[in-house]
């Protein structure tokens, strides 16, 4: 039974079928010297390790002279470590881009000739106002897939020239996907299922930082400072930047729930609150980020542990992935 839980937990934390049945397999050989746990499942030492590399990539077992297997427990906090590291990682990336800004452009002191020879980069960095034209201008000029975050959102007269360019963008066979906060499911629930019906892909986190725009492998557009402002707008179109940009969306992305839950909203805010708690956030900030008071997080966290079976935030975690519900 033990053997059971292990694979569901090991494959709703990402891992392939068959690293997942080894993970079993060896849990019982925590701390047996190599050779041995080689000899009980008939192998040799390399092929074992190859056949656990993606176990030992990720940290999840440790293979020297023994054998070192985390737990699931264990597992669980790890992978969640991990996740929240690349995350942060991520989000400075897209910092020190804000920062590089002015280097780029040309606007503030050079960069010190010591660090060696110097050369053009291949791009440019304009400030621009992000209006409706602003956006039908890009669109018409650009090719490629279109990637947006949106930390708030606002109902307004130009919202709907911003939906139509969307449609008429997706009808021509460019994908648009938007990641939008918890906190518009609530106060803008009209604007995101128009959004989704012109053929928006759209995802959901408690927290947008700031606003940016992804088209393509060209330009990316972001407010300088970072922050939920949509004018002015900085257009960077040099591929580094663009492609560091896109690997923070992407990282968002994968992390955000899909919109398909959007018609279930209490399944929706359970599992943001999942999340936030796996995170290790405190009451008072899960509160701020999903737009409700401290007593109904208090309430719901309550409702959750007893949902679960569960005596701790932790091991409530450590159940919500087993069921797959993160």
């Amino acid at each position: 039974m033990e053997i059971g839980r292990s694979q569901t937990l090991m494959t709703a934390l990402g891992f392939e079928p068959g690293a997942a049945q080894l993970y079993s397999r060896l849990l019982p050989l925590n701390g047996w010297p190599l050779v041995v746990v080689a000899a009980t499942l008939s192998t040799s030492e390399d092929e074992l390790k190859q056949e656990a590399a993606p176990l030992i990539e990720s940290g999840v077992i440790c293979v020297s002279e023994t054998l070192t297997v985390l737990s699931p427990t264990a597992v669980v906090a790890h992978m969640l470590e991990r996740a929240a590291t690349r995350a942060q990682d991520a989000h400075d990336h897209l910092l020190k881009i804000s920062q590089s800004v002015p280097y780029v452009a040309g606007t503030a002191a050079r960069l010190p000739a010591t660090i060696g020879e110097e050369h053009p980069i291949d791009g440019e960095v304009v400030a621009t106002e992000f209006t409706p034209e602003t956006f039908e201008r890009l669109i018409s000029a650009t090719s490629g897939e279109m990637m947006w975050l949106r930390p708030v959102v606002t109902v307004h007269p130009s919202e709907m020239r911003f939906i139509s360019a969307i449609e008429a963008a997706v009808r021509s066979g460019r994908r648009c996907r938007g990641i939008y906060p918890v906190a518009a499911l609530k106060h803008s629930p009209d604007v995101l299922r128009m959004r989704i019906e012109t053929g928006e892909e759209i995802r959901i986190l408690p927290r947008i930082a700031t606003h940016l725009m992804v088209v393509g492998s060209t330009h990316a557009m972001f407010p300088d400072p970072l922050g939920p402002v949509e004018q002015p707008m900085v257009n960077v179109r040099q591929r580094g930047i663009v492609e560091v940009v896109t690997s923070y969306f992407e990282e968002l992305w994968r992390r955000a729930l899909p919109a398909a839950e959007l018609e279930d909203l209490p399944s929706a805010e359970r599992r943001l609150l999942l999340a936030e708690l796996a995170s290790g956030a405190q009451d008072e900030q899960i509160a701020r980020r999903l737009g409700v008071s401290l007593r109904t997080v208090r309430r719901r966290v309550a409702e959750l542990l007893e949902e679960l079976g569960a005596t701790s935030r932790f091991e409530a975690g450590v159940e919500a992935a087993r069921r797959g519900w993160l």
